[in-house]
């Protein structure tokens, strides 16, 4: 939506300045409001031989360095900053101030008149700046939608798409022929992955010790992580594959509480799923007392049942105990 403006921009500019020049004979020129009275042709009279539409000379190198060096600084910094993001709503934010300095670089160079010489790189270099904006601001619904759920996560989309691969060419392209300054790709990119653990896998092993059971059933399409919370202290955490279900035992007596998350790609440094992420918390808690005669046992089932008796509602996942 941007490109028609700039374009309305540079005619109306061009045509004042046509109006203005003086000399001699020429082509008349005409706009949007019918001819104009100027004309344009080379220097001094002398009818209008060889005449021609004079266009601005480009800036210097060293000035279109400083212009790109000034453009593109900011978008490389904004990508750093994905990179470094740790949680769901730090990342939503910062590849929103991607998209937007990828915007505000396609509006600074777009107003610059490149040297000859890469005329047709600087131009490759402002469509390949929209298409990493585009590329950023589908990414920001992705993560507010929690499609992609990690700063890696989304460094791996965009290696996917098509806009930072372009501008990584476009940056390499200009250093060719002038040593710009264009590269703004100095994060690592990484390959999107499929990770998952076996099931009945235990990430954290919280108190153990009593005769508690708990079995879980997960008859999701999306792989699970279980964690029980008892107080205000992280309890036992464990993975259960879609389709299946496991079974903990030793849980010592106490109230805890349930909390689960189900996605695609476990990322365990992280300890979370980096696409398709959801975070859930049970209603209620679930009691373990044992006595001299008996201990509870406890099914639980994170999918939607005929007959459950209780319900489970999503938490913010910077509340999640990860």
């Amino acid at each position: 939506m941007n490109a028609p403006r700039r374009l309305s921009t540079a005619l109306v500019l061009t045509l004042a300045l046509a109006a203005c020049s003086t000399g001699g004979e020429g082509l008349p020129v005409t706009g949007e409001g019918g001819p104009a009275t100027g004309r344009v042709g080379g220097a001094g009279g002398g009818g209008g031989g060889g005449a021609g539409v004079q266009t601005p000379a480009g800036i210097t190198p060293a000035e279109y360095g400083t212009a790109l060096a000034a453009a593109m600084g900011p978008v490389g910094s904004a990508l750093k900053d994905i990179a470094k993001s740790r949680s769901l709503k730090s990342l939503g934010g910062r590849v929103e101030r991607a998209s937007g300095a990828a915007g505000a670089a396609v509006d600074r160079l777009a107003s610059v008149t490149s040297p000859p010489e890469v005329t047709n790189e600087h131009a490759d270099l402002l469509a390949a700046l929209r298409g990493l904006e585009g590329d950023l601001e589908a990414m920001r619904e992705s993560v507010a939608g929690r499609g992609v759920c990690t700063a890696p996560a989304v460094l791996a989309r965009l290696g996917k798409g098509e806009g930072l691969g372009a501008v990584r060419s476009a940056g390499d392209d200009l250093a060719a022929r002038g040593d710009y300054p264009a590269d703004i790709v100095d994060v690592k990119i990484p390959k999107e992955q499929t990770r998952r653990l076996s099931n009945g896998t235990v990430i954290r092993s919280g108190p153990r010790g009593g005769l508690g059971r708990v079995t879980v059933k997960n008859g999701n399409s999306k792989d699970a992580v279980v964690t029980l919370v008892r107080g205000k202290r992280k309890g036992t955490s464990f993975y259960i594959r879609k389709k299946s279900k496991t079974t903990i035992r030793s849980v010592p007596d106490g109230s805890y509480t349930v909390y689960y998350t189900t996605g695609s790609d476990y990322d365990r440094g992280r300890r979370t799923f980096t696409r398709d992420c959801a975070f859930k918390r049970f209603e209620g808690s679930i009691r373990f007392r044992t006595t001299y005669s008996k201990y509870t046992i406890w099914t639980l089932t994170l999918n939607a049942v005929k007959g459950g008796n209780t319900r489970a509602d999503d938490v913010d996942p910077d509340d999640f105990p990860s």
